[in-house]
């Protein structure tokens, strides 16, 4: 009868946090879709766009652990309205940028803005997970999150192109902001930092959630991680190189395959739009079928198995899929293909976010922005190398990084202990 009587609020926080995520990426991918137009307005070639998708791709990951910082101390709700707020102008200023001769530039200084103001959702998110949701339940819940990765940039394509088509790019981006702005608007209204603040939450739900939360160990700093002990520990920097080589893979798919399908292999733009839809569907389904099998296994057979292994097979997956999709000769079955590699590859997004939230605890948005960050440093790689790698040596070349990478970063997680606390280790220290 008590199940009965328990709210879900903490589902509704995970459903719109997706529904957030999948806005971050629609005026995230934009500039990629668009990017003919804008090329062609502000005379600018692909390795000008390349700069311009990195300043962005810069600016988010430079800003990854300050934000997670933020996160950790003023709370997820304050933080992530003001990145919505932050995000919305920057999508906008770019539409007011003259065709000057610094044009370029001043573009670039924009995007760079734009990745500061984004840079806060995922690890306010983490926040979110580490206080609302219990243990068992963390892969499921990042997995709805990180499905609006791949919503939110599979539908930016038709949308940003029938946009850009019918209108303008400039009214495109106009779009995506507005449509921010109001997501960013609910969210303030329906969140809180913690159960204990919010007016809606059962007793039944908040005693719950607390009952699956990991033991807070106190401390120093109220149980928080130091920034020194967050870089010299060895599970966050093998999750953070491994979530770098993520990085680099998954930003081939935002920055630059909808350009590869159509200039490279030789696709019309409409359907160009519509293939280009297909990883991002595949990155979608991966995500929430990726923290449902990792929940299953981390009950029955431990967390190393359920979050480490789970997160090898993905990564290694991926690595395999992306290497043979090169070697298609047709273009439906190539996308096909790496679409398989995209989906597999975020078959192991979960695994990452929840790990940072159990090592980081109450300092969730602290560990998870240092994560993140190396994510991002990866994206900027990508985002400038893959059109210099496609000039040179081809753009088959430029995958087979990727999937070089991708092994690399599976390797990284039998390094991994999930169920380490740094917390533990220094007490061990101090007290032999």
């Amino acid at each position: 009868m008590e199940d009965s009587k328990r709210s879900r609020i903490r589902w509704v926080l995970i459903g719109w946090i997706f529904l957030l995520s999948a806005v971050g990426y629609l005026d995230r991918v934009n500039l990629s879709i668009a990017g003919g137009a804008i090329m062609r307005d502000f005379s600018l070639d692909k390795v000008h766009l390349g700069w311009v998708q990195s300043a962005f791709v810069l600016g988010y990951a430079f800003f990854q652990a300050p934000a997670g910082r933020l996160a950790d101390r003023i709370g997820p709700r304050k933080i992530i309205t003001w990145g919505v707020v932050w995000w919305g102008v920057f999508t906008v200023l770019i539409t007011a940028v003259p065709t000057i001769g610094a044009a370029l530039w001043i573009i670039i200084a924009v995007r760079f803005g734009l990745g500061m103001g984004e840079s806060v959702v995922y690890p306010a998110s983490n926040t979110v997970v580490a206080s609302w949701v219990p243990s068992s339940e963390r892969g499921v819940a990042n997995g709805i999150i990180f499905m609006g990765v791949g919503f939110g940039a599979g539908v930016t394509s038709p949308l940003i192109n029938y946009i850009v088509t019918e209108y303008s790019w400039r009214a495109a981006f106009w779009t995506s902001a507005v449509i921010g702005l109001a997501a960013g608007a609910v969210w303030y209204w329906i969140s809180r930092d913690n159960p204990k603040q919010h007016p809606w939450i059962s007793q039944s739900e908040a005693e719950y959630i607390e009952a699956g939360l990991p033991a807070v160990e106190p401390g120093a700093h109220g149980g928080k991680l130091r920034w020194g002990q967050i870089f010299s520990d060895k599970n966050i920097l093998a999750v953070t190189f491994s979530y770098f080589t993520y990085g680099y893979a998954a930003y081939i798919f935002f920055s630059w395959f909808f350009i590869y399908l159509n200039e490279v292999r030789g696709l019309d733009l409409k359907q160009t739009a519509w293939w280009t839809m297909l990883p991002f569907m595949a990155m979608a389904a991966g995500s929430l079928l990726g923290g449902w099998i990792s929940d299953i296994v981390s009950r029955r057979y431990g967390k190393r198995n359920g979050r480490c292994m789970v997160a090898v097979a993905g990564i290694g997956l991926a690595a395999l899929f992306i290497a043979i999709g090169t070697a298609v000769e047709s273009v439906q079955m190539a996308v096909v293909v790496l679409a398989a590699g995209a989906g597999a590859l975020y078959l192991s997004q979960s695994s990452f976010w929840s790990v940072s939230a159990d090592i980081g605890k109450r300092s969730a948005g602290s560990v998870s922005g240092v994560m993140n960050m190396g994510g991002q440093f990866g994206g900027a790689l990508t985002a400038s190398l893959t059109p210099f790698i496609g000039k040179h040596l081809g753009w088959n070349t430029s995958f087979l990084v990727a999937a070089g990478l991708c092994a690399c970063g599976a390797a990284a997680w039998f390094f991994v202990n999930p169920g380490y606390s740094r917390r533990d280790k220094d007490e061990q220290t101090i007290a032999a």
